[in-house]
């Protein structure tokens, strides 16, 4: 009582020595006692973009702000709350921020009005450790009393401030492991190794940072198939800014990449057939600490999953060519963003074929009779596989028995697919010992389709003719017996 004494002389005196100011004050006595005691949060809040739109302590913390005396402002009769703690922080924020009476009417506001709704279905809406509260309420990322807008570069959640904000949980090593151990801490520290961090540190705002990709309210687990980073949603997340020509232009980069990703071989398998296993933006750039592949780097990106076509082109004359050129390895025949399925066309010296590009019949003769080769063996494998298929349905058609052929088959298919693989090696040796597996394989096939085909017409045919020798037997049978019995009628 005597604390409450002693603020309210204070406060008397001031008004005396200040009577300039008691119009102000008489609109929020509370802010005008903090601010006479020097309380920090008093200072905050005047730079607040609660204060400047009218609104007073009592809005938030309740009680009436029109009165002097405290214990009267302060009565809980008169909706006195204290300091919100727990779920209560974010339920008095949605009172005004949930209300499009208040928003829209009141304060002519363009903010969106689900905010609470959506941080109640984000993952951070998860219970805290007591069980009695939510992990994260408004003012954990907005801060209290000194809220601006997110234009304002003193707000936590302007652009250039989200990473620090976020790392004050995700960083924090003790905190996450009570939440969730598997998440890593060193987001931020990657996240500055990143084009986008480096950008973001070196103040542009136009740059990714934690709310461009996971969303800022509406955060959902990276598992969860509606979050933005799950990777079906992934590339179109990226999208929004690398596909913004606009957005895009001061960077000097291309904004075609969804559209050529989508068209890809890795985008169909993704987008379309829902494959998870193929790969989206961040399993060749990374996540926190993305970055164009350099020239070295990309045949490392693409070995991850490409591993024995990495390894085979270790080894092969053109590892050393291409370095000594500079040039991207896998990117170079295959592309970047727009990979087109792996077909026989690329090999060879016509038409579509990648080999052709640099080996030409009157330069770089060994590679360009290296390549032709590789083709043709190709085609007469394909084409082997085909005669061999051919048969082999023809025979099961008749109803021979052909489950070895059928079976070896897939032999075929395989070393096809080996070759495919083998052509990395650029090893004409290597390429052709696959190839002729293939081949004897095919003939094994061919061989086996063949004889049970000749084996179904030997026996068709002898049923024919053991048919025509019991009929012919069966007639003279017939003219036998009417022989004889015409015989014993005439001696009668």
């Amino acid at each position: 009582m005597s604390e409450r004494f002693g603020l309210r002389v204070m406060f008397i005196v001031f008004l005396l020595v200040s009577p300039g100011k008691a119009s102000v004050f008489a609109q929020d006595q509370c802010l005008a006692c903090h601010e006479l005691i020097e309380d920090n949060h008093a200072a905050l809040f005047k730079r607040d973009i609660h204060h400047t739109k009218g609104l007073s302590c009592a809005d938030c913390h309740g009680g009436d702000a029109s009165k002097e005396d405290m214990e009267t402002a302060m009565d809980p009769k008169a909706g006195f709350i204290g300091i919100p703690q727990g779920d209560r922080i974010s339920e008095t924020c949605a009172k005004c921020h949930s209300n499009a009476a208040t928003m829209v009417k009141q304060y002519d506001s363009i903010l969106p009005l689900d905010q609470m709704e959506h941080l109640q279905t984000s993952v951070h809406w998860d219970l805290s450790t007591s069980g009695k509260e939510h992990i994260v309420q408004c003012t954990s990322c907005h801060g209290a009393h000194g809220i601006v807008p997110k234009a304002n570069r003193n707000s936590p959640v302007h652009p250039l401030n989200i990473p620090a904000t976020c790392a004050k949980c995700h960083s924090n090593a003790t905190f996450m492991r009570d939440y969730n151990p598997s998440l890593p801490v060193d987001q931020l520290e990657k996240y500055k190794t990143s084009v986008h961090g480096k950008r973001n540190e070196g103040g542009d705002p136009k740059a990714a940072e934690c709310a461009s990709c996971h969303g800022s309210h509406e955060i959902l687990a990276a598992n969860d198939v509606r979050s933005r980073v799950y990777p079906t949603n992934l590339p179109l997340t990226c999208s929004h800014c690398h596909s913004d020509a606009a957005y895009m232009r001061g960077y000097g980069i291309a904004s075609d990449q969804y559209e050529q990703f989508a068209k890809s071989v890795h985008g169909k398998a993704l987008l379309e057939k829902k494959d998870l296993g193929a790969p989206a933006c961040n399993d060749c750039h990374g996540n926190h600490g993305a970055v164009p592949p350099g020239v070295e780097s990309v045949s490392k990106v693409c070995g991850t999953c490409h591993a024995l076509n990495a390894e085979l082109f270790a080894t092969s004359p053109h590892k050393k060519a291409f370095d000594s050129r500079k040039l991207p390895e896998c990117e170079t025949c295959h592309g970047n963003h727009e990979i087109v399925a792996a077909t026989d066309e690329l090999l060879g010296v016509k038409g579509r074929a990648v080999c052709a590009w640099c080996h030409k019949e009157d330069s770089n003769i060994k590679g360009y009779y290296t390549a032709r080769t590789m083709r043709a063996l190709t085609d007469s494998l394909i084409a082997a596989e085909d005669s061999a298929i051919m048969l082999v349905a023809e025979a099961e058609q008749k109803g021979m028995e052909i489950g070895e052929a059928k079976f070896k088959l897939r032999e075929i298919r395989q070393a096809r697919l080996e070759t495919r693989t083998k052509v990395h090696s650029f090893n004409l040796k290597q390429f052709q010992e696959v190839a002729d597996g293939g081949f004897t394989d095919a003939s094994a096939v061919t061989k086996q389709a063949t004889e049970a085909i000749d084996q179904y017409y030997f026996r068709r045919w002898g049923l024919l003719v053991a048919s025509l020798i019991i009929t012919t037997l069966a007639v003279s049978l017939f003219v036998y017996i009417r022989r004889i019995e015409n015989e014993q009628a005439v001696n009668r």
